[in-house]
């Protein structure tokens, strides 16, 4: 009993510090080398060091495969490791090299409940776990937007992915873990498996029939919420120092169309770190989502662990400098102490900016 009082005031104690402020570029295997070899991550900590950066969202959960060895994954689908990383393993090679320049190394688990992009996927996945595949309401596999979803309101689903979690947290030295806007996320146009319909329906007395129903929105988009508890629990559990950090969409959009409730998550003291995607194009709509999607959301303490996202580069565009530049003072004016660039390979197009950026610190 006493250590779960202990553990109970750890916890509202950690959730109620002032976080420090983050300094951070997401890392990814897709469109970029840097994760291949150890020269690329020797040059992203050089990065780091040049420019003050002080955290890496580095992926380790991508198109059905991790950028490392699992067990998990390879008892369950017989491909323990993406095959690019079979010789090399970039997670243990940020933890030995960059964490000891003060570089915090966490764990981005990207694809969450997605397990595939158009045809770009491990194939096992489908053909090993096929009642795992979410339903649209014409009874096919949910996809929109290119991404084909397991159903996320699947307790054995959910397990799976708490138990991937806590294998790379026990695993590996890492600061923490990170889910976006697929982790804890489904489409609304997903979720028309019948064990749901029939949760749905013993708890409504109906069957939804339309996607953006109220009802069954917010019924969906509480089961994330709840899975999202028991993930931060898990974690904790496993490392309560260990940083659980989130980057969903803009709500209320986030919840529209992928069911994250986000202002539930931060009200349950579940996200010690909040990076909502303000990626935007000009600085006008960044200004206007970043106070009315975002701040509108969250108290003056909650504040306290924002950082927002900010769209670097995408295919061939590249933020200008000038935007860079609005979007961070604005943060600063706004009491937002840090933010976090998408994605790393745009560091380098826009060093000059990036050269003032770390003189600031």
């Amino acid at each position: 009993m006493k250590t779960k009082l202990f553990f109970g005031l750890f916890l509202i104690v950690c959730s109620l510090r002032a976080q420090e402020p983050v300094r951070a570029f997401w890392l990814t295997n897709v469109v970029s080398d840097a994760m291949f070899t150890a020269e690329g991550l020797d040059e992203v900590i050089e990065d780091c060091e040049t420019y003050a950066f002080n955290t890496i969202y580095v992926v380790g959960w991508n198109r059905g495969y991790t950028q490392y060895q699992s067990a998990l994954m390879g008892k369950t689908f017989g491909t323990p490791v993406d095959p690019q990383f079979e010789n090399f393993d970039p997670i243990q090679y940020l933890i030995d090299h960059a964490r000891p320049k003060g570089i915090r190394v966490i764990l981005w688990f990207e694809f969450g409940f997605s397990y595939r992009y158009q045809d770009e996927g491990n194939p096992a996945l489908e053909a090993r776990r096929p009642e795992w595949i979410a339903l649209n309401k014409e009874g096919n596999p949910a996809e929109k937007n290119g991404f084909y979803w397991w159903n996320a309101l699947d307790t054995e689903v959910q397990d799976f992915l708490i138990d991937l979690i806590a294998e790379a947290v026990i695993k590996y030295e890492i600061d923490g873990i990170q889910g976006d806007d697929r982790l804890p996320a489904m489409p609304t146009l997903a979720g028309y498996n019948e064990q749901n319909l029939q949760r749905f329906e013993a708890a409504h007395s109906y069957v939804p029939i339309e996607d953006k129903d109220s009802t069954w929105v917010q019924w969906r988009a509480n089961q994330l919420t709840h899975f999202l508890g028991r993930l931060y629990q898990k974690v904790k559990t496993l490392n309560p120092a260990l940083t659980v950090s989130l980057s969903p969409s803009i709500y209320p959009w986030s919840q529209n169309e992928y069911l994250q409730d986000w202002p539930a998550w931060v009200k349950h003291g579940w996200v010690d770190e909040l990076l909502p995607q303000v990626y935007r194009y000009d600085f006008d709509n960044y200004q206007k989502t970043l106070q009315n999607n975002v701040l509108h959301f969250l108290t003056e303490q909650q504040q306290e662990r924002l950082f927002p996202g900010i769209l670097l580069r995408v295919g061939d565009y590249y933020a200008e400098p000038e935007l860079l530049r609005q979007c961070i003072e604005l943060n600063r004016s706004l009491g937002i102490d840090g933010e976090s660039f998408f994605y790393y390979e745009g560091i380098e197009k826009r060093k000059e900016f990036f050269k003032k950026y770390a003189q600031r610190y």
